[in-house]
């Protein structure tokens, strides 16, 4: 039975779902992360207080010295990452629980958050839904305008496991079509290249939607699709590897910005699908 539940935060082991042989673990009091999944008992997120699977909300990445224009106004944002500003707010706050059910869950916060340093009133909700076979996971967010337009963006950042314990380490494949070039700055230059061998800390153009595939031998298949036109691939640190689907590249709020509206909110949608490849050969 679902339940309705608009206190702050949640338990403090967290929102659980289950389904099939799946448990989804989310924090609302910590940014709202995927703090596990858990597929027939084997965890597939790296753990630890900075990973699991958090939202980048209302900006992707790195922002170029915490600044941004709306029109004529100047904002600074905090430099969690200096000389920058990376990854968002939502991921530092506590958030509302707004209903809970057995496969499925949602979340919001507020904008105007004293904690959160955003210059604009709005409201960010969390879908998290779980299959109801416990093959695949959908997490959809919303950014919406509640007083004066604003620039925004939206995407997740998952760490998923380099090594699930045993077997060979875990094989993406993706296609973009092309490579942000990015500056000793860590920022995208601006120019678009032809995409070069990792490893990555890189943002990726996909016009036709994120389609990816993390394959661990003999383990498990996992698919990454979403409609978002951007994904940012770090495979740099040994434990982990992420694909980050964002309606944005990094620093997109000063060199692409997405307006949102009272009448136009920001909406961004994925979806995780897996399948156990222990019966394979190969």
């Amino acid at each position: 039975m679902s339940t309705d539940n608009t206190t702050q935060g949640g338990a403090p082991d967290g929102v659980r779902l289950a389904a099939g042989d799946t448990e989804v673990t989310v924090r609302p009091d910590h940014g709202c992360r995927i703090e596990s999944l858990r597929v027939g008992g084997t965890e597939l997120l790296r753990q630890g207080d900075k990973y699991g699977c958090f939202p980048m909300v209302p900006w992707c990445g790195r922002l170029a010295h915490g600044e941004f224009r709306n029109g004529g106004e100047l904002h600074r944002m905090p430099l969690n990452a200096p000389p920058h500003a990376i990854h968002g707010t939502g991921r530092d706050l506590c958030w509302h629980t707004a209903r809970t059910g057995p496969t499925e869950a949602v979340f919001t916060y507020d904008l105007a958050d004293p904690a959160a340093p955003w210059p604009y009133p709005g409201r960010v909700t969390q879908l998290v839904q779980l299959g109801a076979d416990g093959t695949s996971l959908t997490l959809t967010m919303g950014v919406e305008a509640t007083g004066d337009s604003f620039p925004a963006q939206a995407g997740w950042h998952p760490w998923f496991r380099r090594n699930l314990g045993e077997g060979k380490d875990v094989y993406l494949d993706f296609l973009p079509e092309w490579q942000e070039e990015r500056g000793p700055d860590h920022l995208p230059t601006g120019r678009r290249i032809t995409p070069r061998p990792g490893p990555w800390d890189d943002c990726f153009g996909v016009p036709r939607g994120v389609a990816a595939t993390l394959t661990w031998p003999g383990r498990l298949e996992l698919k990454v699709t979403s409609r978002a036109e951007w994904v940012v691939v770090y495979d740099e640190q040994e434990a982990a590897v992420c694909v980050e689907p964002q309606t944005g590249p990094p620093n997109g709020l000063n060199t692409l910005p997405r307006l949102v509206t009272p009448i136009d909110p920001l909406e961004i949608s994925m979806t995780w699908s897996w399948r156990s490849l222990s019966g394979d050969t190969a």
